[in-house]
């Protein structure tokens, strides 16, 4: 069998909302895209479904971010999977996307919740990440993704916010210590965006679309797409040069 000359990228949480969008923009770009997903497998092969319309190969596989004792199964199981759907043994790059809300005013935040929003947006992007260390190809691209909230501050986000202060600090360290292999770590901070991110409450509250639309140099909130293209490009050798980086895809709210 030839082996597979196409670039293949793993993005987390990839079932829907921003990560299907990454997915879907990953493959226009000529990736093979493996993505995972905690419980919407429909969903998940839905994705997979559009990948291969347009092209290229694509594959779904379960796991729970906050579980990190998953993590060296979940790394057994996508070696084979490289093996035998991509006859290929390494990744090119890799998107630590998946995430869930969080909104609890800090006075009244829980140590239950706290725990969770470490464990899915910090833990799980430091540690998935260093398991996954022996699967990625010299040159890889990692993408990892925070929040606008981690530059500006709204009350119920305290929790939430802080994890992705901590991505950010993780991605330059990342890229200081793996730059032995030509590893270059970016990160995404997005605006809102409507997707059924948080319940759902950007795109589906009329008011306070409007709101943050008032807030934003360019008018309105976000759409995926508009957060998909740019992990794609940074994923890519069109972005070879650019490493270590936050890049705020928001619209210019708050400048």
């Amino acid at each position: 069998m030839t082996k597979n000359t196409n670039k293949i990228a793993l993005v987390t949480g990839g079932s829907r909302g921003l990560g299907k969008s990454m997915a879907e923009e990953l493959a226009k770009k000529g990736f093979d895209v493996i993505i995972t997903y905690k419980s919407k497998s429909t969903e998940a092969e839905n994705t997979i479904n559009t990948i291969n319309k347009l092209g290229q190969s694509g594959y779904a596989i379960q796991l729970d971010v906050a579980e990190s004792s998953s993590f060296d199964a979940f790394v057994s199981n996508l070696s084979s999977v490289l093996a035998s759907n991509f006859n290929s043994r390494k990744l090119d790059a890799l998107v630590n996307n998946a995430g869930v809300g969080s909104y609890e005013y800090y006075s009244e935040s829980t140590e239950k919740e706290f725990d969770t929003m470490v464990n899915v947006h910090l833990k799980a992007p430091f540690f998935l990440t260093q398991k996954l260390l022996p699967l990625l190809n010299p040159g890889t691209s990692i993408v990892n993704v925070s929040s606008g909230l981690a530059r500006f501050s709204l009350p119920g986000y305290a929790a939430y916010a802080s994890m992705k202060g901590g991505v950010e600090v993780l991605s330059r360290y990342q890229a200081k210590e793996l730059s032995d292999r030509k590893i270059r770590v970016n990160t995404v901070a997005p605006g809102a965006i409507e997707t059924d991110f948080g319940g759902g409450v950007v795109r589906d509250n009329k008011d306070l679309n409007g709101f943050i639309a008032s807030l934003t140099a360019l008018g309105r909130v976000g759409l995926p797409d508009d957060i998909g293209s740019v992990v794609a490009f940074l994923c890519s050798d069109e972005s070879k040069w650019i490493n270590a980086q936050r890049i705020e895809v928001s619209g210019g709210i708050y400048v």
